[in-house]
């Protein structure tokens, strides 16, 4: 019974350690043929079929799809702030008082 009750908690909060994905659909050519490169959706910038990269939104994409490249906290200590870093696109948690002073991540969604 323990052991259906820990995995029925398991599946009703799995969800919450997905990260943010979407999929992207390629475009025929105006003349009927497939693209010979996709274009991201956020910047704008082309890139060949089949390559990957990280975008300036912080997303790891391929032409098919994105999600985010970055964990998100959810619980940190009341004395410490969280601040996105968007050069590294990760999350700096420190002191409030002190940003020179890490603070941990009690809880966390995302990738």
């Amino acid at each position: 019974m323990k052991f259906l009750v820990g995995s029925l908690l398991l599946c009703a909060v799995l969800h919450l350690s997905q990260s943010y994905c979407y999929q992207k659909r390629l475009e025929m050519t105006p003349d009927g043929k497939p693209p010979t490169y996709c274009v991201d959706t956020q910047d704008g910038t082309k890139h060949a079929l089949g390559s990957k990269w990280r975008n300036s939104e912080c997303m790891d994409c391929t032409c098919e799809s994105c999600c985010t490249a970055y964990s998100k906290p959810i619980k940190i200590p009341s004395d410490c702030m969280m601040e996105f870093d968007k050069e590294n696109c990760k999350y700096n948690v420190f002191k409030k008082n002190d940003r020179t002073i890490s603070c941990p991540v009690l809880g966390a969604v995302g990738k």
